[in-house]
């Protein structure tokens, strides 16, 4: 363990010092006609100062403690160092925090968390009422993703007649994205009164959302002797005919039997290279999910590892009222969040997962 630590405190030195070299390149004078140099510079700047933040703040936390442990050890007067024992085990607390902050940013586990992601919607119990929620989460989402400046792709959808999602599958790239949505995974929960409803009852229905972490090519190979591509006509809601041709297609990957289904877009060729990204990411979720007894609860969170079957949050209308069960928090400012405002619940679950893990931390230490 301490070896583990010690590693990551020497990785650290070594970014910070990569930091201020990159801080006194980008101030040079040849910067100003080399554009593409100084944007290059600036990126890799912007990549590694959150840990360089982080690390400048635990040494500072560790200084600390290290003063008063020395004001301990002589001697004075008992209210005195009652007191500095209080903010020592205050410090102590706070570094302990950082720590995992420190070995999240670092981990090797968690190199995706500036990679695209691909998100799949899907409507649970509830009937009508379950792709509604679910057309009301893809909105959430994709209205956020716009407020960050993100790209949000379609990859694939099912319609319903009454404008909701039986499924839908789109992409989400940019800067943080993983970091921001990766912990949506998980069973969401509606409660209220559907606009079908006239005795004004209140009404509970579900969606699921998967976060899926997207693969390069060089990341995941497929045999193309493991698949099996069966092209169709694409059908929207009700099952009608939406184009002529056959441009849909189905892709089963024989070793386990997993179908995808992309029918979109009009090129046959752009719905297989579609329904192949998505099946990799798939694949590659399984894989993540299977190394989860290795790492930390937020990192499993992360990575879609509380079950699918699990409610991870519930929407309640009539309370205007959004809650959490991983940290058992509520925010009322259901509509804000509706309309992709979803910032402060989303720092509230990742600083509620963290100081959890921190908690851990301390005891086991």
């Amino acid at each position: 363990m301490a070896s583990k630590k010690q590693d990551i405190l020497d990785k650290l030195s070594q970014l910070e010092g990569r930091y201020q070299e990159l801080e006194r390149l980008l101030t040079l004078p040849s910067m100003i006609s080399d554009k593409s140099q100084y944007q290059q510079y600036a990126k890799e700047l912007s990549s590694i100062s959150e840990s360089v933040r982080a690390y400048r703040e635990f040494k500072r936390v560790s200084k600390e403690i290290e003063d008063l442990q020395k004001i301990l050890n002589e001697k004075g007067e008992k209210e005195f160092l009652e007191l500095v024992e209080k903010e020592l085990s205050d410090l102590k607390a706070k570094r302990a925090n950082i720590e995992v902050e420190l070995e999240r940013l670092l981990s090797s586990e968690d190199g995706e968390i500036d990679k695209d992601i691909i998100m799949e919607i899907r409507a649970g119990t509830g009937g009508s009422e379950a792709s509604l929620f679910a057309f009301d989460l893809n909105r959430m989402y994709t209205k956020y993703a716009t407020n960050k400046g993100w790209q949000v792709e379609l990859l694939s959808s099912h319609p319903t007649e009454l404008g909701g999602f039986k499924e839908i599958i789109f992409s989400v790239k940019g800067k943080g994205a993983y970091k921001r949505l990766g912990l949506e995974s998980g069973v969401h929960r509606v409660q209220r009164v559907p606009t079908t409803e006239s005795s004004g009852r209140i009404h509970t229905s579900t969606a699921t959302v998967a976060v899926l972490v997207e693969p390069k090519d060089v990341e995941l190979k497929l045999d193309p002797k493991d698949l099996k591509i069966d092209v169709f006509r694409s059908s929207g809601a009700g099952g009608q005919s939406v184009n002529t041709t056959d441009s849909a297609v189905r892709i089963t990957y024989l070793p386990t039997g997993m179908i995808v289904t992309c029918q979109d877009e009009r090129s046959q060729l752009k719905n297989k290279q579609k329904a192949l990204r998505v099946l990799r990411a798939r694949l590659l979720d399984i894989k993540y999910r299977e190394e989860t007894a290795k790492v930390s609860r937020l990192r499993k969170a992360q990575i879609g590892t509380a079950e699918r079957s699990e409610k991870i949050r519930t929407y309640n209308f009539p309370d205007r009222r959004v809650t959490d069960h991983r940290i058992g928090k509520s925010i009322h400012r259901l509509d804000y969040i509706l309309e992709g405002d979803m910032d402060e619940l989303i720092d509230v679950l990742i600083s509620g997962l963290l100081k959890d893990e921190s908690e851990d931390t301390t005891k086991r230490l």
